[in-house]
């Protein structure tokens, strides 16, 4: 059976008449709480209503509190659906403000009558910038929190504030989750720690470079990432240059060039290659190693973390995902259903 629901005090009821029972009523407002760039934000005394404004604030807010997500940036798959609460998995495509092939306009976000905008990310001056006059052009509070994978646990305290709602379980987790890491990547010695390379699209051939977002949990484990050289975003590289680097690991989250990695002549000179440690990133219902770099990567950070120190995490993959699911998801994952996340498959 895929993703039975667990009910946590939420029944669908309950889910789909929240939002229907506020429409149009006064928007009271109370105290101020401050974003994560130091802006105060009048938040209404009722918080029943939030618009997304990336897929990184849909996929936090849902993991905190389904029930106020008005849509997702773009509609879901079915398979994703598989692994989320089926009624607000079906909420619609609102589109995007923020990030590439944003899609949403204000007169659409207005006429949805949010009772707040939510973007998590960066929190650049350009953000700010942005946030500040959506929120002076529309009149919805914009709050802009911080997508930084170490700010975790502080993120889901500030969404709590934000939404009245008790975010400190999840906070804990992160807390923990990362501390727990920390603790035993740091008394691994460094020329323990492999080279990995992280391989994007179906050749392989696009990367992330040092300080990327894309491979920010890998160097948050200490992995030596072969192109970390060149500080940056994604970049597209050659095959003769991954063969300089000769990996010891790679990273991908491309089932194709996964497949057929082991098989292509090009790449059998890669010690990654040689010692079958390619290793395909699950992604239901969300990335777990980046792609939208959110709370998913909370899971993923003890996948990686067993790929890269396998005698230092003996953890049970199966009930670290089955626990993560249940309680970020809100689905109990059948065992059939983590067979399919692990191995990768859409």
């Amino acid at each position: 059976m895929i993703g039975r629901v667990l009910t946590m005090g939420l029944t669908r009821r309950t889910l789909l008449a929240a939002p229907a029972l506020l429409l149009g009523t006064t928007r009271v407002r109370a105290a101020a709480v401050t974003d994560a760039t130091g802006r105060a934000l009048e938040i209404p005394a009722t918080v029943s209503r939030v618009f997304p404004a990336g897929p990184p604030a849909s996929i936090l807010l849902y993991t905190l509190a389904p029930e106020l997500l008005l849509g997702w940036t773009r509609a879901n798959r079915s398979e994703e659906c598989a692994f989320l609460l089926p009624d607000i998995c079906a909420r619609p495509e609102v589109g995007r403000l923020t990030g590439r092939g944003n899609t949403a306009n204000l007169e659409s976000v207005i006429a949805l009558k949010p009772d707040l905008i939510l973007d998590v990310g960066s929190t650049t001056p350009t953000l700010v910038s942005l946030a500040t006059r959506v929120q002076e052009q529309t009149g919805i509070p914009y709050a802009l929190l911080d997508g930084r994978f170490d700010a975790t646990a502080a993120t889901y305290r500030l969404l709590g504030a934000l939404t009245r709602r008790d975010a400190e379980p999840l906070a804990t987790y992160a807390e923990a989750t990362l501390a727990t890491i920390t603790a035993r990547v740091n008394r691994i010695p460094e020329n323990e720690r492999p080279r990995v390379y992280y391989a994007r699209g179906p050749r392989g051939l696009e990367t992330g470079l040092g300080g990327s977002i894309n491979v920010e949990t890998l160097e948050f484990l200490g992995a030596r990432n072969v192109a970390a050289e060149q500080k940056g975003g994604l970049a597209t590289v050659s095959v003769e240059q991954v063969l300089a680097w000769n990996p010891a690991v790679i990273v991908t989250i491309d089932r194709d060039f996964a497949a057929n990695v082991r098989s292509d002549a090009q790449w059998a000179g890669v010690t990654a290659v040689r010692d079958g440690r390619v290793h395909l990133s699950p992604k239901l219902p969300f990335g777990w190693v980046d792609f939208p770099p959110s709370v998913n990567r909370l899971i993923g950070l003890w996948w990686l973390a067993k790929i890269l120190y396998p005698q230092h995490f003996p953890e049970d993959m199966r009930e670290l995902t089955r626990d993560f699911y249940s309680r970020f998801y809100h689905i109990a994952p059948s065992d059939a259903d983590i067979d399919r996340v692990l191995a990768g498959r859409d």
